[in-house]
């Protein structure tokens, strides 16, 4: 199976605008995101989907590889879509957060092993809690998994409840697992997922991929141990700067 990786990057952003062309330690994060999804083993091509010309003079200064999109996508899913939509030849696509600069190849390549299983149309991954913090987090989303490790569930609440037990000692009590924001997909299946029209559920918890699951779909589930850092403010990056410190 060949796989695109697709690294959706866009400017505008309401709490950290310019993201994408920030400088973390000597590289712009766009290039560095682009750097360690090429050391995938399992990606045939990468590229970046963007619609601002900032970011594409970026692009081809380190010269990177990249596909002009359209402006009025309403997320990464409908911009990977596009693209998608425009390069032949591959069966697979794997949408990699354009704000997660120091993101493990490994991850890329354990979520692509999800589609070695030809029923596989849709997979994520999710990383087991082990802390209150995360538990309690309402921006982190969490994850209920069935015995085949499909997601049957996400949401910004803490899932499942623990009826017999005090909420402070949930972590000790069940195995919780939060969403790792990383997704692949068939490309008959994107193509077919960004035609559904926003879900009741969707709109409700704004995770995109209960559409999909309220639609009927599988969504493939494979764990990592790997912890992913984002960027969303100006915070976040000082404090990835004073962990990475390269």
């Amino acid at each position: 199976m060949a796989k695109l990786g697709i690294i959706p990057a866009r400017y505008a952003s309401t709490r950290f605008p310019g993201k994408p062309l920030i400088d973390i330690n000597g590289k712009s994060m766009i290039q560095r995101v682009y750097e360690q999804a090429c050391s995938s083993a399992s990606l045939d091509k990468v590229v970046i989907a963007t619609d601002d010309e900032r970011i594409i003079t970026e692009i081809k200064r380190f010269g990177g590889d990249y596909a002009l999109t359209r402006a009025d996508h309403q997320s990464g899913t409908d911009r990977c879509a596009e693209v998608a939509a425009n390069f032949s030849g591959f069966d697979v696509i794997i949408n990699i957060q354009g704000d997660e600069p120091y993101i493990d190849p490994v991850q890329i390549d354990l979520l692509s092993s999800c589609f070695e299983d030809p029923q596989v149309k849709l997979a994520t991954l999710v990383k087991e809690i082990h802390h209150e913090e995360e538990l309690f987090n309402p921006n982190i989303p969490k994850v209920v998994l069935n015995a085949a490790q499909e997601a049957i569930y996400f949401s910004r609440q803490t899932i499942p409840f623990i009826r017999n037990a005090a909420p402070q000692d949930w972590v000790k009590t069940f195995q919780f697992y939060k969403h790792i924001g990383i997704y692949g997909y068939t490309t008959e299946t994107l193509l077919k997922i960004t035609q559904l029209k926003p879900s009741l559920l969707e709109i409700a918890e704004s995770l995109e991929q209960l559409r999909w699951i309220e639609n009927g779909y599988k969504i493939q589930t494979r764990v990592t141990d790997l912890e992913t850092i984002a960027i969303d403010t100006p915070e976040d990056l000082e404090k990835i700067v004073k962990i990475k410190g390269n």
